[in-house]
């Protein structure tokens, strides 16, 4: 008898399994190997082929992401060598009064308008988007990355500007 998920034989040795009294014969495979590699994964295509691999990936932005020699977007492959990158930053900043400062200055506002100093609290909150081109060859690809607060267009420019001296080379 076999086990449909394992493909190796079952132990029948007793009714509650095998017996590990006795020392077995059957060579045991470490945990997390079957065959494949670690962790079951199988080899990638080009590790079986003899081929190189992949160019590994330098940078990611947005669903843009930059190798050795190559933009890869969802649009297709661009040549990196002459691509001209932009940034646009699409956000704005918001400042206004939160909800509990508004409820704490009407709870202690009869204590000698010492409450009114709760409507002095601000928060600004940065809602929008960064817009990041590429154009390559005559293609052209756009990719639009949410802003999570005020550092993420400085970061963006950062991430065009570190591919700006790639496409340079």
């Amino acid at each position: 008898m076999t086990d449909p998920y394992q493909n190796y034989p079952v132990p029948q040795d007793g009714p509650t399994g095998p017996d590990l009294s006795k020392p077995t014969d059957r060579q045991v495979e470490p945990l997390g190997m079957n065959g494949f590699g670690q962790y079951g994964q199988p080899p990638a295509a080009h590790q079986m082929s003899g081929f190189p691999g992949p160019p590994a990936f330098l940078l990611g932005i947005g669903d843009i992401a930059i190798s050795e020699g190559f933009v890869s977007t969802p649009a297709g492959i661009l040549p990196l060598r002459g691509a001209m990158w932009t940034a646009t930053d699409m956000s704005q900043t918001a400042e206004r009064t939160p909800g509990y400062a508004v409820v704490l200055a009407i709870l202690f506002f009869p204590f000698c308008f010492i409450g009114l100093l709760f409507l002095l609290i601000r928060e600004q909150k940065t809602t929008g988007y960064v817009q990041v081109t590429v154009t390559s060859e005559g293609r052209y690809h756009s990719t639009m990355i949410p802003v999570q607060n005020q550092q993420t267009f400085p970061m963006v420019l950062h991430q065009v500007n570190y591919a700006r001296t790639l496409s340079s080379r």
